[in-house]
């Protein structure tokens, strides 16, 4: 039996267009590379569909610069999908853009329409959901996903994100049932309490986003003593260069919508 929050039959990805130069980023660190955005994608999607799953790869949306970044517009559950309401402007759009995949994947897809949320601060394991507030997550967006997933069965818990980190999952991941990955600075939360967590190396905290796809953990590339240390808890790790997306803050997780299709 398929544990639903690291064990996949399908993903949805987008792949992305020249309007990523115009993407959002917390800190302009340098123009985005398109061509190189292309071949890291294709690693990308070719990585997960190594795993045995299906890839639904859909056609850029040229109106949405950060519509490679499909994460941030639903959450997918065993029991249906949620789409999501960004809490950045320029992305509202997008969820429209994702919602007819959706349908045809989900018999049951609601929708946020209070407050703002992103999937990209919402962390699935096997005991609860983790959401964190974040300057893109709003306290109205928890509340109406906590009351939206209580009817198929999940519990919602509110944490936060550390100040200056766009989302909670920039600075951890899901390994497995019982283990996360993380940064130092949000592990001292105390937000893991209960779980495994193993640290990222220090100086690598980009590293903590990465995502556990079937057999595989994909990691953006670049940061060898948490890759190493991945490899002595006995993960299988493929690195992914990540040189572009970091540059519109994004990783791993961004770029995938997972999950079990019925």
């Amino acid at each position: 039996m398929r544990n639903p929050t690291f064990e996949f039959t399908h993903a949805i990805t987008r792949r992305p267009t020249a309007s990523i130069v115009d993407g959002l980023r917390a800190e302009d660190i340098g123009t985005p590379d398109l061509d190189q955005m292309l071949r890291d994608h294709a690693h990308y999607v070719a990585t997960l569909k190594a795993t045995g799953a299906e890839v639904i790869e859909l056609s850029g949306a040229d109106a949405f610069p950060d519509a490679v970044f499909v994460e941030d517009t639903a959450l997918c559950l065993p029991k249906g999908a949620v789409l999501m309401r960004p809490g950045a402007a320029s992305r509202l759009g997008e969820v429209a853009e994702m919602e007819a995949t959706l349908r045809e994947c989900f018999s049951d897809v609601r929708q946020i329409t209070k407050g703002h949320i992103e999937g990209g601060d919402i962390l699935v394991t096997d005991r609860e959901i983790l959401v964190g507030r974040s300057d893109r997550t709003d306290a109205a967006g928890v509340a109406e996903l906590t009351e939206i997933v209580a009817d198929w069965g999940h519990s919602v818990r509110e944490v936060f994100t550390p100040p200056g980190v766009l989302h909670f999952k920039t600075d951890c991941s899901l390994l497995d049932a019982d283990t996360i990955l993380s940064t130092k600075r949000l592990a001292e939360s105390g937000c893991f309490e209960g779980y495994r967590v193993l640290h990222v190396a220090e100086g690598e905290e980009a590293a903590a986003n990465t995502i556990r796809f079937n057999d595989t953990v994909l990691c953006p590339a670049g940061f060898p003593r948490t890759v190493s240390m991945l490899h002595e808890n006995g993960y299988k790790v493929v690195e992914v260069n990540n040189s572009e997306c970091a540059k519109l803050d994004g990783g791993m997780s961004c770029l995938s919508l997972r999950f079990n299709k019925a």
